[in-house]
Parts: structure tokens; sequence; C-alpha cells
């Protein structure tokens, strides 16, 4: 069987996301090789697709924010959840948060976020599983691009609407349709460049919000 940081590193390299110049991820550099190699990795070990190998326009949104604005997370105890790359907690960890959780489902992301956070230095807790089943008691939960399934939406959102009551909770979306409209406050909009083959288009504007 294939040790998923090996795959990791022969599937992607080290490079920076769009606008943050400061942090490395292992990402991968064309789309289809990496689904093809994962599809192969899936057959042998059940995980899910690649996510976790791209930097979205909402980590990448929140990412800047940390980086831009420390004072928000700074000595704080913060969550990055569903965490794809674990981009927005390491961004996070550099801006001073005093602890800094990275929350996913998938295996295979937990190893790619490790790996992550050791290439830039950071100390992160990596958590694996589903996370909805106790409310959290974090200053600042991040949750960057979840609302892009109607499934996943009405799981999880009583859950962060029950976590905003103990905490501030960040919501980036880059225009998914099944983002609640009621209950939030936006605070922070982006422009980000992506690609065709990830978003059906090259820029996507990504706002912050705050649930209220």
């Amino acid at each position: 069987m294939t040790d998923p940081e090996d795959f990791i590193r022969r599937s992607t390299c080290l490079a920076a996301p769009e606008l943050i110049p400061e942090i490395r991820l292992h990402l991968a550099t064309e789309i289809t090789p990496i689904w093809q190699a994962t599809e192969t990795f899936l057959a042998e070990t059940g995980i899910a697709p690649p996510y976790w190998a791209f930097a979205w326009p909402g980590s990448i949104a929140l990412a800047r924010h940390c980086l831009d604005h420390p004072e928000l997370v700074h000595g704080k105890r913060v969550i990055d959840f569903a965490a794809g790359s674990g981009l927005a907690g390491i961004a996070a960890w550099m801006a001073g948060a005093a602890a800094v959780t990275a929350i996913e489902i998938d295996p295979m992301a937990g190893a790619a976020m490790a790996l992550n956070a050791r290439a830039n230095g950071a100390d992160i807790a990596v958590e694996i599983g589903d996370a909805t089943g106790s409310v959290r008691d974090a200053d600042v939960m991040m949750c960057g691009d979840i609302c892009y399934e109607a499934p996943m939406t009405r799981h999880i959102w009583p859950w962060l609407r029950a976590c905003a009551a103990r905490g501030e909770v960040w919501i980036a979306d880059p225009g998914r349709a099944y983002v609640p409209r009621e209950g939030l406050a936006a605070f922070a909009r982006y422009e980000i460049a992506t690609t065709a083959e990830l978003e059906s288009r090259t820029m996507r504007e990504t706002i912050l919000y705050r649930i209220t």
C-alpha cells in the first residue's frame, strides 16, 4: 500500500498559492494527472478526491485576511474547519494564534495538512473526523468554501450556528449556491484568480462573512 505522505510528495510540488507568497503548500500543478493518480490510489485505499491538492478561493481569502489583520487571531484559539490543504490554519498560526486545530473528514487531507504545516514550520493540530457531534469552544472558527452541496450545508449549518454562540465563525463564500443568506454579516471581499478547469472561470469574488 502506498504511503499517503509519499504519494502527496510525488504528486505535487511545493508552491505559493495565489495571493499568499508567505506560505508554501504541496499543490497539484495540473488537474488531470493528480485526479488520475488519485483514482489509482483510491482503488487501493478508498480515499476521497484530492481537494487537498488545490488552494481554493475560500481558504485563500481567509489566509490573506489573517495575515493582513493578525490582531483578529493573535493569541486566540482558532479552528480551520474543512481545512483541505490547511492554508487558513497555517496563516492563523503565522499571524500569532495561540492554538490552531485543522479539522478534516478526509484522512488524505490530514496527511497533506501535516506536510504543509511542517513545510512552513507551523505547529498545528490535525483532527480527522466529523466534528459536528459536539459544539467547539474556539475563539475563531474559519470555514472556507463549505456550502457547495445542499446535503453538506444542511448537515453542518445548525452546528456552525451553535458554535457561533461561543465564538466567532467566519464563512468564506466564492459564490456557492447553497450558502444561507440570513444571519450573515459580510466583513471582507477578495478577487481571487483561479482556473477555468477548477472553477469554470478565471476569477472568483470571495466574500468573508461572520455568522451573527
